[in-house]
C-alpha cells in the first residue's frame, strides 16, 4: 500500500531537520523495514514536508513502531523540530492524504 503524509518543520529548524535525516539510526531503519516498509521518501517545500511511504500495512507499521524505544527517541528528537508531527497513535492511520488524481 502507498500512504502520503504531510508534516511541517519549524521554520527556524529546517537545517537541523535535514541534518538529523542525514544520520537516521540504522536500528530505526532496520525496524521500519522489519515492520513492512519498503520505501519512505520525504520531500520538503519551504517548511512543508511530504512523505510517501510504501508498506505492506500502514496500521501495522504504526503499531510496531509506536512503542519501539529507538522510534520513541527519534520522535522525541523530531518533536523539537516539527510544528506538525507524524502521528503514531491509532488515529494516525487516518492521517494519510487523500488521492485526488493518479495516472
Amino acid at each position: 500500500m502507498r500512504v502520503a503524509l504531510h508534516t511541517r518543520v519549524r521554520a527556524d529548524r529546517v537545517a537541523a531537520y535535514e541534518e538529523a535525516h542525514r544520520e537516521v539510526p540504522a536500528e530505526l531503519t532496520r525496524a521500519i523495514r522489519a515492520a513492512g516498509c519498503t520505501s519512505w521518501t520525504i520531500w520538503r517545500s519551504g517548511t512543508d514536508l511530504f512523505h510517501l511511504i510504501d508498506c505492506e500495512d500502514y496500521v501495522r507499521l504504526l503499531a510496531e513502531l509506536r512503542t519501539l524505544p529507538v522510534n520513541i527517541a527519534w520522535q522525541a528528537r523530531m518533536a523539537e523540530l516539527l510544528e506538525v508531527a507524524h502521528d503514531y497513535s491509532g488515529d494516525g492511520a487516518d492521517a494519510g492524504l487523500p488521492v485526488v488524481w493518479q495516472l
